[in-house]
């Protein structure tokens, strides 16, 4: 009477880490691969045939030569990617006044082109810690330094900007954005053409 019950107990077993082990993530990744094959390898950022990095994770630039992006707070180093966190301090916690306070001074010495009114995204890290966008009043607020170091006309820079701006369609879901790695690197297009 067991051997008759557990039988089609295994088989059931066997049947469903078949289709649901083996069968159905084979058949999602073929898909994925197939219909999305750039957002299925990790959206990667490529350079003179290199990875550069991924449009869906931000970056630690910090040379006044190119765009910074959001503060990480991402555990033992910046925008690490297996450690996603924000900074979970409360807007009461004069920790979190002591880190914006210290970011807005290094960010306006590095910027004294730049009006005195730090865009907020600049001095406060997000949820995951690890966006890879700011707003175009974020990028067009660090450009006057950009330009400066790279000896580029600010015009130029401000083109820059609004190239790589995306705009969600339909315009009334969500906010313009710039990915700072892309426009990055589209800077460091500008020097080797």
């Amino acid at each position: 009477m067991m051997m008759s019950q557990l039988r089609p107990a295994l088989r059931l077993l066997l049947l469903l880490t078949l289709v649901t082990g083996l069968l159905y993530p084979l058949l999602t990744t073929l898909l994925a691969q197939w219909w999305f094959p750039q957002q299925a390898n990790g959206s990667l950022s490529w350079q003179q045939g290199q990875p550069r990095g991924s449009a869906l994770i931000g970056q630690n630039f910090t040379r006044a030569d190119y765009f910074q992006g959001r503060p990480s707070a991402t555990a033992d180093h910046p925008y690490n990617a297996l450690a996603s966190s924000g900074s979970n301090l409360a807007g009461s916690n004069p920790a979190l006044d002591q880190a914006v306070s210290q970011r807005v001074t290094a960010l306006r010495a590095a910027n004294s082109q730049a009006s005195a009114v730090v865009p907020v995204e600049l001095v406060t890290a997000s949820a995951s810690g690890l966006d890879p966008q700011i707003s175009p009043q974020a990028a067009l607020w660090q450009a006057a330094r950009v330009a400066q170091a790279r000896q580029l006309p600010l015009s130029e820079v401000t083109g820059l900007i609004a190239a790589n701006t995306t705009t969600p369609w339909p315009g009334f879901i969500g906010e313009p954005v710039v990915n700072v790695l892309q426009l990055n690197m589209a800077l460091d297009k500008l020097i080797t053409h």
